[in-house]
């Protein structure tokens, strides 16, 4: 019977990997903007959740492009977020249909909600999720929600006008929400629909997955590790400068050009680039509460995938 039951498992995974893409609507994203986009062979889309190190990833990718510690122009307009309603999707578009280098597409929607093309490669982030929430607490207040609400032309909720309670009672109440994954992407369980559905696809030849905490323990091997995958060479001599230019420290001084705020909805830039630790997170909730997460990440995503995000902290 167990024979059995892996088998059904396997096949309903291709299954679903072959399904057309999900459909994600939020107040402020709509991955429908998708449809009838025309991609490039050579094309980059990097998907992953909030404060999942997007940005960082972003920021990587467009110095091995480009092969210069300055990049151009401003990361958001050198990597647009596609599905972000606060721009209008026909300048988005034409943005990245005048870009003559490799073009770097940036989404928070997960793999399963865009369209999927042999000759694009989709790179995957993935933090340990009780330090994403932790920097998700912090940057949800650093965003002017009125300023928000009014480019995309609805009324702030009420919700957003009360105020939160303090970060570790918020970081509990986030681990024990029982949500919807995929109408609250930025719950646990949203996060762990994501990194399951990146996890299913995780050999094909163009989907790549990069840890957070990989990032923090060697950039320099990490970086090596996506130019060789993308088959980018980098001159030797430039190296060393392409590494320190992806460092934390240098992006937030560089905040001006690389924080993703082209509709100034932040109220302060350079609190964007927070810490940029691991491990604060779980000195907010002690042992039992700890445990109470690992309990509930056990329901949500696979063994092995669970194993490879926490680095085996459980």
């Amino acid at each position: 019977m167990r024979k059995n039951s892996q088998i059904f498992s396997a096949l309903e995974d291709n299954y679903s990997l072959l399904m057309p893409p999900r459909r994600y609507v939020s107040p402020e994203e709509d991955n429908g903007r998708w449809e009838g986009f025309s991609f490039r062979e050579s094309d980059i889309v990097v998907s992953a959740r909030s404060k999942h190190g997007t940005t960082w990833i972003q920021t990587i990718l467009l110095l091995l492009v480009h092969q210069q510690p300055n990049l151009p122009a401003p990361l958001a307009q050198l990597s647009p977020w596609l599905d972000h309603l606060v721009e209008p999707l026909d300048a988005v578009v034409a943005r990245l249909e005048v870009q003559d280098h490799r073009r770097v597409i940036k989404t928070h929607t997960p793999l399963d909600g865009v369209p999927l093309e042999d000759e694009v490669t989709y790179i995957v982030v993935a933090r340990h999720p009780l330090d994403a929430a932790v920097s998700l607490y912090y940057q949800s207040a650093n965003i002017d929600r009125e300023r928000l609400h009014q480019l995309v032309g609805i009324p702030t909720p009420e919700r957003d006008r009360t105020p939160r309670p303090p970060v570790d009672q918020w970081l509990r109440s986030w681990i024990d929400a029982v949500d919807d994954p995929a109408e609250s992407l930025d719950s646990l369980s949203g996060v762990m629909w994501h990194l399951s559905d990146a996890w299913k696809r995780r050999r094909e030849p163009n989907i790549l997955l990069v840890h957070y905490d990989e990032l923090l323990g060697n950039l320099s091997a990490q970086m090596r590790r996506l130019a060789d995958r993308l088959a980018i060479e980098v001159p030797s001599r430039s190296w060393n400068d392409l590494v320190e230019a992806a460092t934390f420290r240098h992006m937030r001084a560089r905040a001006d050009r690389l924080v993703p705020d082209p509709s100034g909805i932040l109220r302060d830039k350079k609190a964007f680039f927070r810490q940029g630790r691991s491990g604060a997170a779980r000195g907010l909730l002690g042992d039992d509460y700890f445990s109470r997460y690992l309990d509930r990440a056990s329901t949500l995503a696979p063994i092995d995938l669970l194993a490879w995000l926490h680095n085996d902290d459980g």
